[in-house]
This record gives C-alpha cells, sequence and structure tokens, in this order.
C-alpha cells in the first residue's frame, strides 16, 4: 500500500480531496498549488497564524500546521518516511522536496551526477542559504551546522572622489599653464621678442632730399630730380656672376665690382647677414625699370634723387658737385654740405625668412622721416655768369695755355654777382675733365703776384696819411735802385715831372717807389691789411687762399722798391677785386661773399650773416683816387695811350688799373706772367667793379685783361640799367704838367 500522507487534503495517491480532478492520474510533480509551492524561490511559503511562538516550537511539533503537507517534496508523488531520505535518481526533476520528521525540508539536486543540497533558513527571510552538496542527513540530534554568509567583495574607491580629485588636478594643470603664459607675455617678453628680431631685421635707408643751389633770382643752378637706387639683397640672390653680368650694361659698372658687392657677408661685429647694398645711385627711371623688367633674385630699387645741374658748366666752379651718395666733394656743395645735404631716414621693419622676405603685417616696423636739406639761394646772377663765362673763354683762347679769372662784384653791397674760371667743366659729369686743377676756382685758388694792381692801394694809403695829393707832381726817373735792384719804367719819363695821374696811367714804377718811400713801410704794411690783403676773404668758397703779405720787420734792401709795385706780394684776384670795391664804395671795405640766404625745407628764409665792413679811406680821398685812375682808361696823348685805354667801356666813366704780375703755384714762381685789369663804372658813382686776370707761360695775358674786362663791364651795365656817363666827362688829365 502507498504511504499515508501527512496533508489531510491529500490522498494517498497525491491528488486533492474535493477536487473534480483528483481522480485523474497526475504525473509526479505536476499539478497542483501545492506542487506550484514547491517551486517558489527557497521552497518555502508564508506560514500562516504562526507567530513567533510557532517558530519556536521545536521542528518535529510543526506537523500539526494544516499547510505543511502542501509544503512538502513529493518524490514521484510518494511521502517520503519520516527520519529518512530517499536518494533521487539521475533522471528525477531538480527541485524536488523531501520531509524528515523533526528534520529540516531541503531541495536535493543532481548537478554532474552529484547531489547537491539547498538548505532552507527559516529566520533567515531574505538571504538564499548556499547550496551543498547531496549527502545523507544528519541525525536530527545533530547540532545545525552554522550558515556561512558570502564575502562581500572589497568595497571600491568612491567615483565622487575620484571625480573631485581629477576635476583639481586639471585645474591646477591649467592654472600653471596660464600663469607661465602670463609670465612670458609680460616678464620675458622682450627677452623673447628680441632674441630672434635682429634675424628678421630688414633696413632701407630713406635718403633726405638735397637742397638746391639758386641764383639771386631764384633759379636753379643745380637742384636734385626723383631718381632709382638699385640695390641687392645678397642673401637672396641666387647667383651673382649672372646677376652682375645682367646688371652691367644697364648701370655702367665692371661686373667684377658690382659680383663683389653681392657678396654674402655678415654685419660688422655680428652673425647677422648683410641684406642691403647698394649697387647704383641716381639711376634714371627708365634705366630702372629695364632692370625691375629683369626679374633678378634679390635686385630691387627704390626711389632715390639725382642732383641735376641745368647750366652744364655754368658756375661749375663755384657750385662744385657730389658724389652718387649725395656727399659734397668740391664747391659749394662741398663747403655747405651739412646744410645741402639734410638728415636722411630709416625704415626698420620685420620681414620673413627665406623666399618669404616681405613686410611681417602687425611686425616689428619703425620708420624715421628724413629731414629734406636747406636751400641757398647765391648773390650769382646767372644771366651775368653766362656771359662772364662766354667772355672769358673767348679772351683766354687767344692765349696757348692761360688760366683765366673773372670776378664781378656788386657796390655798395658786397655781392659777388658772378665769378667765372677758365678752363671749367661740366658739373653734371666731373669725371670727364682734363686736369683736376680746372675744376678749380681760379678766382679764390689763383695766387698771383699782383704786380701794377698793386699802386692803388698804395696810392690810397698816401692820400690818406696826406703823403699826396691829387694835385702832387715831381720829377720821374727812368730807373730807380734799392738793395742792389734796379728798377724800370716801361713808360720812361726821362726826369720830368709827372702829375699822379699821369704816373697811374703810365704804370710809373719809379715815381710809385718814392711815394711809398714818404709813406714807409710800416703805414703800407697797414694799407695793405686794412684793403683785405694777406687773409681769406670768407666769401664761402671752400679752399680759399689767404695769400701772403711781407711784413716790415722782414724787408730787405730790394723790397722797398718791389712790395710798392705789387712785388713780393701774394694775393688772390678776389682780394684784389675787393680792395678796388673798398675804392668804389667811398673808401669803406665790404667783405665779398656768395651766399644771400638759406631757404628751409618749409620755406623759411633764414639771411646770410651780415659782411664784415671796415672804413679804410675817406670818401673824399677815394673819390679823389677813383678820378686819378680814370686817366688809365682815357689818356691818349703824345707819349702814348695809357695802359688801360682799352679797357675803356664807350659811354661810361671808367676807373682802373692794369697790371703786370707773377705766377706762384706750391710757394714756387711758374714762367710766363699775370695780365690783369680790374676797374669800376660809372666812376663817378661806382655800381659795379669787374676783375680778370689771365695767365700764361709765354706771356701776353695783358694783352686780352683789358678787351676782356672792356666786354664784361659793358654788358653788365647793360644788364642792369645803368645810365650812361653822358653828360659827365671825364676829366682831362695832364700827365707831364709844365
Amino acid at each position: 500500500m502507498p504511504p499515508r500522507s501527512d496533508d489531510p487534503r491529500r490522498d494517498a495517491t497525491g491528488s486533492r480531496r474535493g477536487s473534480s480532478r483528483g481522480s485523474e492520474p497526475r504525473e509526479p510533480g505536476l499539478g497542483g498549488i501545492s506542487d506550484a509551492r514547491a517551486y517558489t524561490p527557497r521552497g518555502r511559503t508564508v506560514r500562516e497564524g504562526g507567530g513567533a511562538e510557532q517558530r519556536r516550537t521545536p521542528r518535529s511539533n510543526r506537523s500539526g500546521d494544516p499547510f505543511r503537507p502542501a509544503l512538502q517534496v513529493l518524490d514521484g508523488g510518494r511521502a517520503g518516511r519520516a527520519g529518512t531520505r530517499e536518494p533521487v535518481t539521475d533522471g528525477a526533476r531538480s527541485g524536488r522536496r523531501s520531509t524528515a520528521a523533526g528534520g529540516r525540508a531541503g531541495v536535493v539536486r543532481t548537478v554532474s551526477s552529484r547531489p547537491v543540497r539547498e538548505p532552507f533558513d527559516d529566520d533567515d527571510e531574505d538571504a538564499p542559504p548556499p547550496r551543498r552538496r547531496s549527502q545523507p542527513r544528519r541525525p536530527a540530534a545533530q547540532p545545525r551546522r552554522p550558515v556561512r554568509k558570502p564575502r562581500r567583495p572589497p568595497r571600491l574607491g568612491d567615483p565622487r572622489r575620484r571625480l573631485r580629485l581629477g576635476t583639481v588636478l586639471a585645474l591646477a594643470l591649467f592654472a600653471s599653464i596660464g600663469v607661465r603664459l602670463v609670465y612670458l607675455q609680460t616678464v620675458d617678453t622682450p627677452a623673447y621678442a628680441d632674441g630672434g628680431l635682429p634675424n628678421r631685421l630688414a633696413v632701407v635707408e630713406l635718403p633726405a632730399p638735397r637742397g638746391a643751389i639758386l641764383d639771386r633770382g631764384g633759379e636753379p643752378l643745380a637742384h636734385s630730380v626723383e631718381a632709382r637706387y638699385v640695390f641687392a639683397d645678397p642673401t637672396r640672390v641666387k647667383d651673382r656672376f649672372a646677376t652682375a653680368r645682367l646688371l652691367s650694361p644697364l648701370l655702367g659698372v665692371p661686373v667684377s665690382d658690382l659680383a663683389e658687392k653681392m657678396r654674402k657677408r655678415t654685419l660688422p661685429g655680428t652673425d647677422t647677414p648683410l641684406q642691403f647694398v647698394y649697387l647704383a645711385r641716381g639711376v634714371e627711371i627708365g634705366t630702372a625699370k629695364k632692370i625691375m623688367a629683369l626679374d633678378l633674385a634679390g635686385i630691387n630699387v627704390h626711389r632715390d634723387e639725382r642732383r641735376e645741374v641745368p647750366g652744364g658748366d655754368l658756375a661749375a666752379n663755384l657750385i662744385g658737385f657730389v658724389s652718387q651718395d649725395m656727399n659734397g666733394l668740391e664747391g659749394l656743395e662741398a663747403k655747405y654740405d651739412d646744410v645741402l645735404r639734410g638728415q636722411a631716414g630709416k625704415r626698420t621693419y620685420e620681414v620673413g625668412l627665406g623666399d618669404l622676405a616681405a613686410p611681417i603685417p602687425g611686425g616689428y616696423s619703425r620708420t624715421t622721416q628724413p629731414q629734406p636739406g636747406s636751400s641757398l639761394k647765391l648773390t650769382v646772377d646767372r644771366d651775368l655768369q653766362f656771359m662772364t663765362q662766354r667772355i672769358l673763354a673767348k679772351q683766354t683762347a687767344k692765349v696757348k695755355g692761360s688760366v683765366g679769372a673773372a670776378v664781378i662784384i656788386e657796390v655798395p653791397s658786397g655781392e659777388v654777382l658772378a665769378q667765372a674760371s677758365q678752363p671749367t667743366y661740366d658739373a653734371a659729369n666731373p669725371t670727364k675733365v682734363g686736369s683736376p686743377a680746372d675744376r678749380d676756382d681760379a678766382a679764390t685758388t689763383f695766387v698771383v703776384d699782383p704786380g701794377s694792381i698793386h699802386k692803388a692801394i698804395t696810392y690810397g694809403a698816401a692820400l690818406q696819411e696826406g703823403v699826396i695829393t691829387p694835385d702832387t707832381t715831381f720829377p720821374v726817373a727812368n730807373t730807380i735802385v734799392r738793395g742792389g735792384v734796379t728798377f724800370r719804367d716801361t713808360h720812361p719819363a726821362d726826369g720830368r715831372t709827372m702829375s699822379i695821374p699821369g704816373m697811374l696811367a703810365y704804370s710809373s714804377n719809379v715815381g710809385t717807389i718814392e711815394i711809398a718811400e714818404k709813406l714807409g713801410k710800416d703805414r703800407l704794411f697797414d694799407y695793405q691789411k686794412r684793403f683785405g690783403l694777406g687773409q681769406a676773404t670768407g666769401e664761402g668758397m671752400p679752399g680759399e687762399a689767404a695769400g701772403r703779405l711781407l711784413p716790415p720787420d722782414q724787408w730787405s734792401g730790394s723790397a722797398y722798391g718791389s712790395v710798392p709795385i705789387g712785388h713780393s706780394v701774394d694775393a688772390t684776384p678776389l682780394q684784389m677785386a675787393a680792395a678796388y670795391a673798398t675804392i668804389a664804395n667811398n673808401g669803406t671795405y665790404v667783405q665779398p661773399h656768395l651766399v644771400k640766404e638759406t631757404i628751409g625745407a618749409d620755406g623759411k628764409r633764414s639771411p646770410a650773416a651780415a659782411p664784415t665792413t671796415r672804413s679804410v679811406l675817406s670818401p673824399a680821398n677815394a673819390a679823389a683816387l677813383r678820378q686819378m685812375m680814370e686817366a688809365v682808361t682815357t689818356v691818349d696823348g703824345p707819349d702814348g695811350p695809357a695802359t688801360g685805354l682799352a679797357a675803356a667801356v664807350p659811354g661810361y666813366r671808367v676807373a682802373g688799373k692794369t697790371g703786370t704780375g707773377l705766377r706762384y703755384d706750391g710757394g714756387k714762381q711758374q714762367p710766363g706772367e699775370v695780365g690783369s685789369f680790374i676797374g669800376m663804372a660809372p666812376a663817378e658813382s661806382p655800381r659795379y667793379v669787374v676783375a680778370v686776370f689771365v695767365w700764361s707761360p709765354g706771356g701776353g695775358g695783358g694783352a686780352v685783361a683789358a678787351p676782356a674786362f672792356r666786354e664784361m663791364m659793358g654788358f653788365t651795365l647793360r644788364h642792369y640799367r645803368v645810365p650812361p656817363s653822358l653828360t659827365n666827362k671825364s676829366p682831362k688829365f695832364e700827365v707831364f704838367p709844365r
């Protein structure tokens, strides 16, 4: 018989009583709530009505629970024997339950043919019991084995703490980077910025426009015009020799010179490569365009200026010339170079390296604007200068190998209206000249022994000191001996009595020496200095010679004869012209000068310093001397014409003096002689003084000096529209009064 079931609601076959389906045969382990509860988690249900007291009841007394049979796990539909555990075969369903009196219910599983038992823990409703291997049930009296709870895994770090730590580290990193950037941008900026700056800098000079040289009417004698300069960057030139061969025909510079300029090198005292070098200055704009059309690497052009002399040789010996760098080399260009040149500017900027040698936008850039030079306004009249040069060239051409000088001074201002030299040169092309001496200004560098033109100084001093008067006469011998030297007259008087105008007309050496002896050497020496001899005039020309006077304590016996007639005296044509201008200016010496005013770049005019003046003769004595000197250009008696008759200007009264002297070069007397004539007109009220000097190795200068004076003075008077002396004729002079 099948075992009796403990569940009163089930029969021996395991079916529940009162069920319509209880009579149907059932497959073991299926159907019914009990079967469903047998598969609830941990194989148990909620106890009903048990309470704490029931939980304290021994397991053997819990069979009275009406739901207990339903919690029993049936094995194949058969009730297990109390206190025993039946083995479950491999085919038994996992999860079947078996019970034992007073024992603990459990589930026996077969896993890999090994029985495993899951204990039930009535006291622990939440935690699942650990699985146990299937083994024989211990006796009921055996104490319960403690259930081990699974070990908790080690507690991991708090993610929020890790997040906070990472945030702090990131902020600290960015803060340190920010501080460093601020430090670099504020504290170390100059050091880092300047560290590599020299390697990126390009410097371009901005030339200052040079001031012009103008004549008294504002017409340019020399001025600057726009041009181009050609420069090279040696660091970018690919083949300097090939480049030089292309540029040489256009610039007129030898290939070797251009190639040397384009050679790579560094700035003196540094490791910085040279990136700028001039190849040519003052290049015409058309030529510069041809160079740019070649598109040569490292070659470029920039705005420049070129000195232009419109008149070519007009006043060339006065003006001088400049170098390609616009530096004055000779003449007024050299004397006033600091005024004319101005102050050059400079542009310094950052450029890219390599082939990108272009200004860096926003990079370092500094520009110093050039300051244009001032202009010089001269006292020279370009029209008068032109005619003076033309006349001098024509007259000197008559004497082979001659050198000529001419000066025209305005009375009473002392302004030099014309100053010519022969030979001359083209100031626009100064290298094409026969001799460097041709570039000299003869009026200030031509040192001569003035000869008889010095006699006007001797007679003027004698008048002023009362040694003679305009009416003085005395016998004049043909010769006179002083210091063993015999001095003769070219127009012998044969012991006849001569007047002072007659002595001037025939240039008597003997009569002049006798007057000088009465004057005395000390007073004569003093008047030489008053008339401006022995010192440079300060006209404005560079290299002006000072001349030389023989001090009285150095006079030899012959000096008493040579000094009064203009020998043993060194002077320049300009000094002698200034002495005669003193006579023309009523006895007042006025320093001759060339510069009238300076005109700044802003148009501001600054007059030149006032010339030095001093009184030498009284106006009456100066007028008397001028009248006596008119005999030189008017006397034409039975004893022959006066020495200066060829210098007479028709329609005007002219007072002057001829001279024949010697030339000295480097302190040595040169062969030949110097012929000269200095005069003033109109003699009654002189307006202009003209001095002409002609030296020739073979002589004959005197034959052309007087005619040259006549032409120059005549043009000057007509040019300035001076009325002729028609109603005021020259007096009649008696050379040998009875």
